[in-house]
């Protein structure tokens, strides 16, 4: 079991969007309801489907929200690391799951019980103020993507979210160059919101190019820079 300090878990919660917008005392407030979590590589956090009652906030490590087609096909929807949080819709409501989400290696993580998350923002307005107006954020932001999106060329798109991966894996510690991103064409274009087909493609020019390097579920980006030529 992971073990974590009071003052850890604040500065974790401090560095997420949702809790972005809540002060030093609220932040307490919530990180003395949070229980450290620890997973093994490929283990699943909680299944789609399964009932809605605990948010996560990712310490170390990385995840992936997924969801499988009766066929057996699975797509990937959101890659998770650290500082990011999954689950958070249980702090309002205990529905069902609406995706997979599994580990792509060892994780830590904080949980937050939804029924404790909704008991501090009864007792404490100011937290539910503060999450709302960081949601409300993150919405806007959200659509501002899309927006965007829906004028970009796929090669633009799929440009785009390998410089949002490579940015996240050197918020991590990776360098300049030479940056190893964990992603399966399968997921740069779902992040993309192309066809497999059309990113594989795009992902073939780049590397003739020498931008980037292949490998099983995993691709380097040698030169991150190079990306902002097909940006537009």
């Amino acid at each position: 079991m992971a073990t974590t300090s009071i003052d850890d878990t604040i500065s974790l919660l401090a560095s997420v969007p949702t809790f972005e917008a809540l002060g030093p005392d609220e932040l307490t407030h919530v990180a003395e309801v949070a229980v450290p979590r620890s997973y093994e590589p490929g283990q699943v956090v909680f299944r789609e489907g399964d009932q809605s009652d605990t948010c996560y906030v990712v310490k170390h490590g990385h995840a992936r929200a997924i969801r499988e087609h009766a066929d057996g096909r699975t797509i990937t929807l959101a890659n998770f690391g650290p500082g990011d949080i999954f689950g958070e819709l249980a702090m309002f409501e205990d529905e069902k799951r609406s995706a997979t989400i599994e580990t792509l290696d060892a994780v830590e993580a904080v949980a937050i019980l939804g029924a404790d998350m909704r008991r501090l923002m009864r007792e404490h307005p100011g937290i539910a103020v503060g999450v709302v107006v960081s949601l409300g954020r993150r919405l806007r932001a959200a659509n501002d993507r899309l927006a965007t999106q829906s004028f970009q060329t796929v090669q633009s798109r799929v440009a785009t979210v390998l410089t949002q991966l490579v940015a996240e894996a050197q918020e991590e510690g990776a360098g300049e160059r030479e940056v190893l991103v964990i992603a399966t064409q399968a997921d740069v274009a779902k992040l993309a919101g192309s066809s497999r087909e059309s990113a594989s493609r795009f992902l073939a020019v780049l590397e003739r190019a020498g931008v980037i390097e292949q490998g099983r579920g995993k691709l380097t980006v040698h030169d991150p820079s190079a990306l902002e030529r097909y940006v537009f």
